[in-house]
């Protein structure tokens, strides 16, 4: 069952996922499942494997994009489009608390493994499917990455300045905001099925997560505010809407710092430090629906006053006077600080990174955090086919000549 990292008890302990899942977003929901316990087999194609090994790939035959999204779990081989790959599938499944899939909507029935087949082989197995807009409606059947779905859920229309087409943030949000919502459906439905006195329905045990959709759900007032007020919210750079000071400012050292002084309070205080009693003192600042009508007079204030100090000099300042802030920080940045490193939050692997010897290469901790520090990462993501043998020996009892032979040896 689950595996444990030295006396570590982790909450999934002794859950068991089969993961069919490319790319990003079911990947991500499975790195969360394993990262808190469970024992995830990840499914892959023979020789090529998931795509994701080879995005972003700088060295080696394995991206830290893969070993990072796929890390705490086991990686097998085997060709869905084969009877003896599918018939395999389904005997794991058997021995599986979960199937976590990401496959356009009907490729799983096409290879006569949907969800009645699958319950059929294990009538308590928890279902998690991620598409771009779910397994029902008008567009289910529609091909869609993450670009789309951030598109189609109103995030794109809102990042970017307003005199500039949209631009994408620099991640696959799309994709993991539906992982988290992936790894949340399963953890509720196994929680259901804990409590239940008799088996649960398959239709509550099938958790359908739709990448727009889990988009969509991060939109704030969004579709409130259009209904209510008839309010088509913009782009407005590094500011959000309605909220104002908050935005980047430059410093004398060509770093920017971010500074958040929206609040009442903290506004006066804020004020004070970079020497604009005046502005604390405008009765048409005191409320942030007045400070907002006025965000172009206060940032162009603020950043007046940044450009004098020094990115440290002004944080020093800032934070003397408990002022919400914080330095725009790069990987190397991340890499340093000190807070980071107290929670465990980058924890080191060797890894083959294409040169003469492995590399030590730090991945990002375990969130959240169990205690006082991020639980220790198990393994990073694995060589394709690593555990083949281990897992269809273990759980299936398969003799060496018959998996020998199913990876052509």
């Amino acid at each position: 069952m689950g595996q444990n990292a030295g006396m570590e008890i982790r909450p999934l302990d002794g859950v068991r996922v089969l993961e069919l899942g490319n790319y990003v977003a079911a990947p991500t929901a499975g790195r969360i499942l394993g990262d808190f316990g469970a024992e995830v087999i990840k499914v892959e194609r023979p020789k090529t494997g998931d795509e994701l090994r080879n995005w972003r790939l700088y060295g080696g035959d394995t991206s830290m994009l893969y070993r990072t999204v796929n890390r705490n779990k086991k990686s097998i081989t085997l060709d869905l489009r084969t009877e003896a790959g599918r018939g395999i599938v389904l005997d794991l499944i058997k021995q599986c608390d979960v199937l976590l899939e990401n496959f356009r909507p009907g490729m799983l029935e096409k290879w006569g493994l949907g969800p009645e087949v699958l319950n059929a082989a294990n009538p308590d197995l928890v279902i998690t499917r991620i598409s771009a807009y779910g397994q029902t409606g008008p567009l289910s059947q529609r091909p869609g990455f993450a670009a789309v779905a951030e598109a189609v859920g109103g995030l794109r229309e809102l990042v970017g300045d307003p005199d500039r087409p949209p631009v994408r943030v620099g991640v696959s949000i799309g994709d993991s905001i539906a992982g988290i919502y992936a790894a949340f459906g399963t953890v509720m439905a196994l929680f259901q099925r804990e409590r239940s006195d008799g088996r649960v329905p398959l239709p509550q045990r099938i958790i359908d997560v739709a990448l727009n959709e889990s988009i969509l759900s991060v939109m704030e007032s969004l579709v409130p505010d259009y209904l209510a007020y008839g309010v088509n919210r913009e782009r407005v750079g590094g500011r959000m809407e309605g909220i104002a000071p908050s935005n980047a400012y430059p410093c004398s050292d060509g770093f920017n710092i971010i500074i958040g002084g929206n609040g009442d309070a903290i506004f006066q205080r804020y004020m004070q430090v970079i020497d604009r009693p005046d502005l604390a003192a405008d009765p048409e600042l005191q409320d942030n629906a007045g400070r907002w009508r006025n965000r172009d007079r206060l940032d162009a204030s603020i950043a007046e006053w940044t450009r004098l100090h020094t990115r440290d000099e002004a944080l020093q300042l800032l934070e003397a006077a408990a002022i919400p802030c914080g330095p725009i920080y790069t990987a190397a940045d991340i890499v340093a600080d000190e807070q980071y490193k107290a929670r465990n939050m980058i924890q080191h692997f060797p890894v083959d990174v294409g040169e003469p010897e492995p590399k030590q290469v730090g991945f990002t901790g375990i969130v959240p955090v169990i205690g006082e520090q991020s639980l220790p990462i198990r393994n990073i993501g694995p060589d394709l086919g690593e555990h083949t043998r281990e897992v269809l020996s273990g759980l299936l009892g398969m003799p060496d000549n018959e998996i020998d032979a199913l990876e052509g040896r």
